[in-house]
């Protein structure tokens, strides 16, 4: 008798695998090509039956057999070599990625790879500004020196760093004269304190009077980081770790050090068009303006944080996406860290782009829809902001925008 319940017991248990092995099968995707999310089946059936209608409801499937077929003509005949990530309403709808991590080499890169982020990191910069101001140690209009006393520019506030209106000159152009080649000041790597100890010391001329145009200038966000550090006590990448890329769980993505990138995994090497590998070059080590390495399934963290208060307030990131540069007329405009389309028809558009020593990188938000674009790549090629066959793939009623190139 125990012998036939215990038989009994084994065929239950086999009839059970089967069933689960079966289910499991019949929902497969491809890991490389096209991505509509599967719910694991641990989670509970009503996020199931959630998900599944929103990606019934856009159209994820058949949205994302017609990306597969852009971005495979992109790489194939326009040398595209990126990570691709697009979603809508929360949900991947596709994830590809095309080409090396390293020409020389020939290793190809993941969906783990990892990027220099350019000026697609000037957003998080201004979260670690923000981040201070909601905690009462900084205020949008203390002056820089406050924090930087020896700063040698006046009346100009940390909100005119934010938005591009200091009036300063670009630090990429006015340092380099007094640097050893190729990337050294004073014997030690050309970072932020070299820059303010250059401009503190030979004091290059300002390009308008603070506050009184916007000028996108990259001194603003490598000014930025010293100033996160005088107001939180800790260094730049220290605080940036402890208060946004930890908290989102961005295992991937940290602030650049010269000394310990070597530790991180699945690190893509630049290359300029032509697909020769970029080596060190000056200014690298400046960080705020660019710097800042992460992937895109890190990228898409950040970016589904912006939809909630894990990190920033909701009042804060409404302040984040306003724009404060508006002394010519139209609908293109710059917040604190985000540049913005915004046409008055509920279709605002919050993006950076990036350029910097052989990457490219497009982060694209509209708000209205919850539709992000995440391209990221480390083979200098316009293509990376050429979303132009992208959006109409995309959209529900909106029209397509033209967000530009470069930084």
């Amino acid at each position: 008798m125990k012998i036939a319940f215990k038989i009994f017991n084994l065929f239950i248990a086999i009839g059970l695998l089967f069933l689960i092995n079966s289910c499991n099968s019949g929902s497969a995707t491809s890991a490389t090509t096209i991505m509509v999310p599967v719910v694991k089946a641990a989670a509970p059936l009503v996020n199931q039956d959630s998900i599944n209608k929103i990606l019934k409801e856009i159209h994820a499937s058949e949205k994302a057999k017609l990306l597969d077929v852009v971005f495979k003509d992109e790489a194939k005949y326009k040398g595209l070599n990126a990570c691709v990530l697009i979603a809508q309403r929360g949900q991947i709808i596709y994830k590809n990625v095309f080409g090396y991590s390293n020409v020389k080499t020939k290793e190809l890169l993941t969906e783990n790879s990892v990027f220099q982020l350019s000026s697609s990191s000037k957003p998080l910069t201004a979260a670690a500004i923000m981040l201070l101001v909601e905690r009462g140690k900084l205020k949008l209009t203390d002056s820089v020196q406050q924090y930087l006393p020896k700063f040698p520019y006046h009346h100009i506030t940390i909100q005119m760093l934010l938005t591009h209106r200091s009036g300063l000159s670009n630090y990429v152009y006015d340092c380099e004269p007094f640097c050893d080649k190729p990337n050294l000041y004073n014997g030690s790597p050309f970072n932020n304190k070299s820059m303010l100890e250059i401009l503190t010391e030979k004091k290059p001329p300002m390009y308008y009077v603070p506050g009184k145009k916007f000028e996108y200038c990259n001194t603003n966000y490598a000014l930025l980081p010293l100033i996160v550090e005088k107001a939180s006590g800790m260094g730049f990448a220290e605080f940036m770790k402890k208060n946004i890329f930890d908290p989102l769980g961005m295992k991937d993505t940290w602030v650049h050090d010269v000394k310990t990138d070597s530790i991180h995994k699945n690190i893509t090497t630049g290359h300029d068009g032509s697909g020769r590998l970029q080596t060190v070059v000056f200014a690298d080590d400046v960080v705020g303006d660019k710097g800042i390495y992460s992937t895109i399934d890190d990228m898409f963290k950040w970016d589904q944080a912006l939809y909630s208060e894990k990190i920033l307030k909701k009042e804060t990131i409404e302040q984040c996406f306003t724009g404060y540069s508006n002394e010519h007329k139209g609908k293109r405009n710059y917040g604190y860290g985000w540049r913005m389309i915004d046409d008055g028809k509920n279709n605002k558009i919050v993006y950076h782009n990036g350029w910097w020593h052989g990457y490219n990188s497009e982060f694209f938000r509209r708000l209205s829809d919850q539709t992000t674009i995440i391209i990221l790549s480390n083979k200098d090629n316009r293509m990376a902001y050429s979303i132009k066959d992208v959006l109409p793939i995309l959209n529900s009623g909106t029209a397509a925008v033209d967000v530009g190139s470069g930084d």
